[in-house]
């Protein structure tokens, strides 16, 4: 249970750490606030969540910053890939394409990002994960603690779910395959294409 509520917190703070660095980054490079999050609700960047949760499982083993980097850049280029890669298969969109980059791999991910990642975790290592540690000593095995984890399990279940499902079903309306039953229906209503793409506004159809 404590192994659990650990790495569940993990996720969880990688995914919002990994959205404010994106929306920062896209603030500084275009001038402009764009919300970057991978869930309906919330401020939720997926693919950082499980790169921190690797970098957090992996990266403590090493030891030197080199093998760090190198490390680093290997999970998070790997995990980018993936990411990218399923999210095609299974809804038919993609959230970034690197096809314009030196020696990118299949527009997926790019030696570039392989070697933002491994500063990444140069940083995770060096900076933050001394203060996850602490942050978890300290409060995460308290009964209150646990109790708010039990809501906010509960929470990202629905979340991540309901963020697939429309997906789901907004790539079967553009196969205009039609509603079958009541959750399709209520997709349609609450989650049609316009909300989705207010949502994920850096989405590409493919």
């Amino acid at each position: 249970m404590k192994k659990f509520i650990k790495l569940f917190w993990v996720f969880v703070i990688g995914c919002l750490l990994g959205y404010i660095m994106e929306v920062v980054f896209n603030f500084v490079r275009t001038g402009e606030f764009e919300t970057r999050q991978g869930l309906i609700f919330g401020p939720f960047a997926p693919v950082y969540g499980i790169g921190t949760l690797a970098f957090y499982l992996i990266l403590p083993k090493m030891r030197n910053s080199l093998q760090v980097f190198v490390t680093s850049s290997i999970l998070g280029g790997v995990t980018e890939y993936l990411c990218s890669y399923f999210q095609e298969k299974m809804f038919g969109t993609v959230s970034w394409d690197y096809s314009n980059q030196f020696l990118n791999f299949n527009g997926r991910t790019s030696i570039l990002y392989c070697i933002v990642w491994g500063i990444l975790g140069v940083v995770f290592i060096k900076i933050v994960y001394p203060y996850f540690e602490k942050f978890f000593n300290k409060f995460l095995y308290r009964i209150g603690t646990r109790v708010i984890t039990i809501f906010a399990v509960v929470f990202m279940v629905f979340n991540i779910s309901i963020s697939s499902l429309a997906a789901q079903r907004e790539y079967e309306r553009r196969e205009n395959i039609e509603a079958n039953g009541e959750i399709d229906e209520f997709l349609d209503e609450y989650f049609p294409d316009k909300v989705l793409d207010k949502v994920y506004r850096n989405r590409i159809n493919r």
